[in-house]
C-alpha cells in the first residue's frame, strides 16, 4: 500500500480480507447490511465508503481501522549501503555504520565498525543488556573491565557489558566487525 491511502488500496485490501475469510461479495454484503453492488463497486474502485461504513465492513471482516491501515507488511526488510548512516571519529580512527537505520526502536541494534590500525571505539560505561560481534577482517582486542580478549577474522564475541568496555585494533592492521547490542545502545 502506498502512503497516499488511495481508494484503490482500500478496495483491494477489502477484497483480500474478504477472500481470506472465504466470503463472497454477497455474504459480506449480508453481514454488513449493504448491497452486493456496493461491495463490488467498492472493491473495483468505483466508489469509496464513508468512515462509518468502512468501520462496519472491517468489523464484519474481523479487523479494525488501526490494523487495516497498519503498514507492517510494508516494513523494509532488506537494507542496502545507500540506507546506512555513518559517522567517522578521526580522533579514535574509527568509522561506525548503522546498517539498520533507526534500529534504536528495535530490540537489537547492529552496527559495522571499521577500525584503522591502532584505532578504537569510544569507551562505554557498564549498561544493561548483551553485546555480540563477528570479526569480518583483521584482529582486535576487546577490553572489558580489566580483561583483554583477542579476536581475529572469523571469530565471534559475546558478553554482558557489566564494566567499562571498548574495542581496539592492533597497531599493525585494522579491523572490521559487526557489533550488535541488545537493547540498542550505540
Amino acid at each position: 500500500m502506498d502512503s497516499t491511502g488511495s481508494k484503490t488500496d482500500i478496495g483491494n485490501k477489502i477484497k483480500e480480507l474478504r477472500n481470506k475469510k472465504g466470503l463472497t461479495q454477497e455474504e459480506l454484503a449480508d453481514r454488513c447490511e449493504l448491497s452486493k453492488g456496493f461491495i463490488s463497486q467498492l472493491e473495483n474502485d468505483v466508489t469509496s465508503p464513508s468512515i462509518a461504513t468502512l468501520i462496519d465492513i472491517l468489523q464484519c471482516l474481523g479487523t479494525s481501522l488501526k490494523d487495516f491501515f497498519n503498514d507492517a507488511d510494508d516494513e523494509q526488510i532488506v537494507f542496502r549501503p545507500d540506507d546506512f548512516f555513518e559517522k567517522e571519529d578521526h580522533e579514535l580512527h574509527n568509522k561506525i555504520e548503522w546498517i539498520i537505520p533507526n534500529a534504536q526502536k528495535n530490540m537489537m541494534e547492529p552496527i559495522r565498525v571499521t577500525l584503522e590500525a591502532g584505532g578504537s571505539t569510544y569507551p562505554d560505561q557498564p549498561h544493561e543488556g548483551e553485546e555480540f560481534g563477528y570479526v569480518l577482517s583483521g584482529s582486535l582486542t576487546i577490553i572489558l573491565g580489566n580483561r583483554s580478549i583477542r579476536a581475529k577474522k572469523g571469530d565471534t564475541f559475546y558478553y554482558r557489558p557489566d564494566s567499562e568496555h571498548y574495542i581496539k585494533a592492533g597497531t599493525k592492521s585494522g579491523a572490521v566487525f559487526l557489533w550488535i547490542s541488545t537493547p540498542p545502545n550505540f
